[in-house]
């Protein structure tokens, strides 16, 4: 069978590729290879996952009673303040830099990143950054505790712990413009020949999507830093209102960058969708040109729909009408993204192996996010549930159940490829359905719970609301539970893992063309693309071999 992604002239090359014995020490070393860097990024910030989980389950574990009665409410503040900034800044973009790291040079069939030593550099950035601010803890005056968003005045009230956080976000943030920079220049650059914008895999257009907001948007956050610590160290009072600052100006500066990171966040989740859903599918990817758009159009819509966070912070009525339309408008390409999913599975041979069941329940759960994002987009009805644990729920329904979701999925499909073992499939499942339950229980429960008033943010509230805390706060629990089986099944597979073939999905692009794991260089013959992805079911594409030599283009563009 010809891999549908390679002309036959190059086919005998890629079969010469030997994969890599690597020892676990290559992993703790200074490497310029994209793909010890994408496992690098990988481990590390699954470390700061399970830091971030356990800080959440100490905030769900308070909330169980209405009373406050297991942390006090400085170290309360700090825990939840601590989990936000973890969650977003430690696992999930650095996560997403990490996979992309692994995948986008093999994708788009090149040797590796456009810089590679800038690439190293940008990885070793996060542990000092990361170890900064948890070792903040054990400053005298504790940690920051004004949130991971860190409005003025509330911000300018700890000194030390905000100083920490700040230099932190910082650090992490010159390792995010770094790589920025490294994407753009690798996809528009390093492209094999024949691999056309328009035959990239929609990973690539998500990532491309994604790093071009960082590299627009990112430096409107560390501007907003840069002055906070003027504020906090040299008495500036640029946003402090007791003498004469303006702290409106920090959020618009804030989330300016903020909101679009949700889509830098979400975007690599929807192009992990895009390359799962039809392999285990066996249909052709729908939609194909609509959704490569559709990646570029949420990143654009994206940056003009951050005041959309400050309809209660004084905000003139023409700006929230503005800016409810263009929150609004966000849904017609990600309805796209969602039409092209939905159909894609319809009438598909569907195989519900473990990466196919975490991608199809995390586009289900972005589905559901999605519905109350567009109802949080109504000024009307976003000022009713304004600072209440509904914005809480809709956002986990994004950031975990969807981005979360989409995270496993990919760590189960490409564990294979990166590690050369096939994991188990019966824990795998497992460590699903744990996660999913685990999950609508605990996120679900703060929708009602906003709608009957319940402010975010509190150790303690009126009694009426408890039953409610109790189920998500089990959840919580069950969730924290669920990373156990995964781990085992990870840490076991690579050890003692049956050995994987080079692709054991039949899927189609170029990271399946190479060994298990991949050669130092990737490929021993850079390819000639001449499909676009996603033939899957196309007899020119997965026919004998004579079927074709001819090379003809059969589309799905």
């Amino acid at each position: 069978m010809t891999n549908p992604a390679i002309s036959p002239d190059d086919s005998g090359g890629i079969e010469l590729n030997q994969p890599i014995d690597r020892h676990w020490r290559d992993y703790f070393r200074f490497s310029t290879d994209h793909k010890v860097i994408g496992v690098q990024y990988i481990l590390t910030t699954f470390i700061f996952f399970l830091i971030g989980g356990l800080m959440a389950m100490l905030v769900r574990a308070e909330l169980i009673t209405p009373e406050l009665n297991l942390v006090d409410r400085p170290l309360y503040n700090a825990l939840f303040t601590l989990h936000g900034t973890v969650m977003i800044f430690l696992w999930i973009i650095p996560f997403n830099a990490g996979l992309s790291n692994y995948l986008v040079p093999l994708m788009i069939g090149a040797r590796d990143m456009a810089f590679p030593l800038l690439n190293a550099i940008s990885f070793w950035l996060i542990p000092p950054a990361g170890i900064l601010l948890i070792a903040s803890f054990l400053l005298p005056n504790g940690p920051a505790q004004a949130g991971w968003w860190s409005y003025p005045p509330v911000s300018l009230q700890n000194p030390s712990g905000q100083l920490v956080w700040i230099i932190s976000l910082i650090l992490l943030g010159i390792s995010s413009i770094m790589g920025a920079v490294n994407f753009v220049t690798t996809i528009v650059w390093l492209r094999a020949p024949g691999m056309t914008f328009f035959r990239l895999p929609i990973f690539v257009w998500s990532v491309l999507s994604a790093q071009l907001l960082q590299l627009i948007n990112l430096p409107s956050l560390t501007g907003a830093l840069i002055l906070l610590t003027f504020d906090l160290a040299f008495g500036t009072n640029i946003f402090n209102p007791t003498q004469q600052g303006d702290p409106v100006l920090y959020q618009h500066l804030f989330w300016f960058y903020s909101h679009p990171a949700v889509y830098i966040m979400a975007l690599p989740a929807f192009g992990i969708f895009a390359e799962v859903l039809p392999a285990f599918a066996r249909n052709p990817l729908f939609g194909y040109r609509s959704l490569a758009i559709a990646s570029l159009g949420i990143a654009a819509v994206s940056i003009f729909v951050w005041v959309h966070h400050m309809f209660a912070s004084a905000t003139p009525d023409w700006m929230r009408i503005t800016f409810a339309i263009t929150s609004m408008l966000v849904a017609v390409p990600t309805g796209v993204k969602a039409l092209g999913w939905t159909a894609t599975i319809w009438r598909g041979k569907l195989h519900l192996d473990t990466p196919m069941l975490f991608a199809m329940a995390g586009a289900a759960m972005f589905i559901l996010g999605g519905i109350t994002g567009v109802m949080l987009a109504a000024n009307s009805f976003d000022l009713h549930v304004n600072n209440t644990y509904f914005v809480v729920g809709h956002f986990h329904y994004i950031v975990f159940n969807t981005i979360t979701m989409a995270i496993f999925a990919a760590i189960y499909f490409w564990f294979p490829k990166i590690t050369g073992r096939m994991y188990a499939e019966g824990w795998g499942k497992l460590h699903f359905w744990l996660t999913f339950i685990g999950a609508n229980l605990t996120f679900f429960p703060m929708h009602p719970l906003g709608l009957q008033g319940m402010v975010r943010r509190v150790a303690s509230y009126p009694p009426e609301y408890q039953g409610w805390n109790v189920i998500a706060s089990l959840g919580a629990f069950l969730l924290g539970v669920s990373t156990l089986p995964f781990i085992a099944n990870m840490v076991g597979s690579v050890l003692a893992g049956s050995r994987a073939v080079d692709n054991p999905w039949q899927a189609t692009g170029l990271e399946w063309t190479t060994s298990s794991p991949p050669p130092r260089e990737n490929f021993i013959e850079i390819p000639q693309v001449i499909f676009p992805p996603y033939n899957y079911g196309n007899p020119k594409a997965y026919g004998e071999a004579s079927a074709t030599q001819s090379g003809e283009d059969v589309s799905n563009e």
